[in-house]
């Protein structure tokens, strides 16, 4: 099968590790032997000015992962969502009430159905593909997590080199190596089989290093400078 999933990850860090907004929403095309993306595309954010309620990395991960879908025509595509693996087409309010989540994730839900239902309705009607909402479970997903990842360290760079520094954190059990004109990423979990991804990326003139994040256990800190 061919899949395309997305993912959001990867965060703009304070000097005390904190969390100042995400960065990366990627959308990948996997095919086998579902270890990495045959395809990748990005869309960066603004963490000074980010939704972090949910709503916003669910929007911009169901629209670029269509955007990539109308592309490549996969099998099916797979959201970032643990609700189920429910199909967004049939996301109506009673099936959203009777989901087994919080309340909060009911409302946040109820307010996404309103555009994304009728864009996976739509994209269906077109295609026959259908957009599942599977979350952590899917290979695909974690893929597409690996890679925003990836990109984050890439915002990293061209940040730090404007800027002179920059502190990011990436997604769980994952490490990068900025490489010579490319960077690399893998995930950390044994359990997963290899998982990993590369992309392009001007690496000249930075210097980094990568480390534990010292306030949340799995999750690895990327400090880029500008030599």
């Amino acid at each position: 099968m061919r899949f395309v999933s997305a993912d959001t990850g990867g965060g703009l860090l304070t000097e005390d590790y904190e969390l100042v907004g995400l960065i990366a929403t990627a959308a990948v095309l996997v095919e086998k032997p579902h270890r990495t993306a045959s395809l990748s595309r990005v869309k960066y954010a603004d963490p000074y000015n980010y939704d972090l309620s949910g709503r916003q990395a669910i929007r911009d991960e169901a629209y670029l992962a269509v955007e990539l879908a109308k592309e490549t025509k996969p099998d099916v595509v797979h959201l970032d969502s643990t609700i189920g693996r429910i199909e967004v087409r049939k996301l109506d309010e009673p099936t959203i009430d009777a989901l087994t989540i919080t309340d909060r994730g009911k409302e946040v839900w109820k307010d996404l159905a309103k555009d994304l239902q009728p864009l996976a309705k739509s994209f269906w009607e077109e295609t026959g593909i259908e957009i599942v909402a599977i979350g952590k479970w899917s290979v695909p997903v974690r893929i597409a997590e690996i890679y925003s990842g990836i990109y984050t360290a890439k915002w990293a760079i061209e940040y730090a080199k404007e800027n002179g520094k920059a502190i990011v954190g990436l997604p769980r059990y994952m490490k990068v190596e900025i490489r010579p004109g490319k960077i690399y990423g893998e995930s950390l979990d044994p359990r997963e089989g290899g998982l990993y991804g590369e992309i392009e990326a001007k690496t000249e003139g930075i210097g980094w290093e990568l480390y534990p994040n010292p306030l949340f256990r799995r999750y690895m800190v990327l400090e880029v400078w500008r030599e």
